[in-house]
């Protein structure tokens, strides 16, 4: 078993940041990438970013290369996601994943086993 908390969400204008930590505990030592999604109401659920945890490897969405950035404290068992330049359109709910799969593709929602609960990110024009 495997938990996955966040934080770091909140009300931001747009062109403003935020950074997103995401706290893993318990059987972490499959882990095999840590990634964050979103879902945006009445949206579904979309890939933002992901890292493996061993190589470092990181992928984005397009939307968010460039402004977007994950990283990691291994010796924390943290992930992170520096949050710069937000827009009105990354207003979602921010949850970050944990896949102990190298066969899965990082971006896809399948290749993660364990979900936090979420945090709000909301940018106001």
């Amino acid at each position: 078993q495997v938990q996955l908390v966040e934080s770091g969400g909140g009300l931001v204008q747009a062109g403003g940041s935020l950074r997103l930590s995401c706290a893993a505990s318990g059987r972490t030592f499959s882990t095999y990438a840590l990634g964050w999604f979103r879902q945006a109401p009445g949206k579904e659920r979309e890939f933002v970013a992901a890292l493996t945890w061993s190589g470092g490897a990181t992928y984005y969405a397009t939307s968010v290369k460039a402004r977007f950035t994950i990283s990691r404290d291994s010796a924390k068992n943290t992930l992170y996601l520096q949050m710069n330049n937000l827009k009105p359109e990354d207003t979602a709910v921010y949850n970050c994943a944990y896949s102990s799969n190298p066969l899965s593709g990082v971006t896809q929602e399948g290749g993660y086993r364990y979900w936090g609960q979420g945090t709000q990110v909301t940018v106001s024009s």
